[in-house]
């Protein structure tokens, strides 16, 4: 399977709920080309979407199966847990920022989609930021 080298932060994710037509769009395009999240990123999903949004279990349930069909799903090791560590130091990145960060460079994503980390920002020389909800993106 040929999957694109884009990894997906929880936020895009979470915008396929939102009541915002363009950010759910444009998240369902996305992520409907296919790409690479980690346990982290539906973890966070699961959190956001029971506690904040109330949702019942069985309807994440629903709204998950078919990411994880489209996606690639990366274990969060102690080795990610080092890189991330490292990098939230280096580019003052939060913690959970940074293992996703650390993620997507294992994975060896050249593009991270997350609305809420600088946008354009290139980690390692190798992972660029993008936000996906910018006009002209």
């Amino acid at each position: 399977m040929n999957v694109p080298d884009k990894f997906f932060d929880t936020n895009v994710l979470l915008y396929l709920l939102s009541s915002d037509d363009s950010k759910a769009n444009k998240s369902e395009e996305l992520i409907q080309q296919g790409g690479h999240i980690s346990i982290q990123v539906l973890n966070e999903f699961a959190s956001v979407s029971t506690r904040k949004l109330k949702m019942a279990y069985a309807d994440i349930q629903e709204i998950l199966t078919p990411i994880r069909a489209i996606c690639v799903i990366h274990p969060l090791t102690e080795a990610i847990h080092d890189l991330g560590f490292s990098l939230s130091e280096r580019y003052r990145l939060s913690i959970y920022d940074a293992m996703i960060v650390a993620s997507a460079l294992t994975a060896e994503c050249k593009t991270l989609f997350s609305e809420d980390m600088q946008d354009g920002l290139v980690i390692l020389q190798t992972l660029r930021i993008c936000n996906p909800f910018h006009k002209g993106q």
